[in-house]
């Protein structure tokens, strides 16, 4: 099977995050990644672009990643899409709220940019293999 470029959403509000984000994944794919910085402004970039796969930080201003994931997974028409949380939260409650509403993964953002980039390269390889719904 060949891997396919994914369209992500990350959702995060810190702009080292997204630039750590672009860099680990630039010189290996071709994907195209949409950047926003809270859950208000993911839900409006779902209007007009449907990705593979979300990437989602938990702790956020205005609508957190807890809230927009209740909104996401209560969306027929988007509730398919998988999230992979992508944070630095090890809250046992986030954890088990998450997969029980439906989450495909939770990342610990690692400290260390060679073990973020691993981890990053990892979750793109893994989901570029995959078959989608179509929306």
């Amino acid at each position: 099977m060949e891997k396919q470029n994914l369209k992500i959403l990350l959702i995060d509000d810190d702009p080292i995050e997204a630039l750590k984000f672009n860099r680990a994944v630039s010189d290996s794919s071709h994907h195209k990644i949409e950047v926003v910085t809270d859950g208000d402004a993911a839900m409006e970039k779902l209007e007009t672009f449907r990705p593979n796969i979300i990437l989602l930080d938990l702790n956020m201003p205005l609508t957190d990643g807890i809230e927009f994931l209740g909104f996401l997974k209560s969306n027929d028409s988007l509730r398919q899409i998988p999230v992979i949380i992508l944070t630095t939260s090890d809250n046992d409650s986030d954890l088990r709220y998450c997969y029980n509403i439906g989450i495909a993964g939770y990342m610990i953002k690692p400290l260390s940019y060679e073990a973020y980039e691993e981890k990053i390269r990892g979750i793109l390889n893994y989901w570029s293999l995959n078959n989608f719904v179509k929306a």
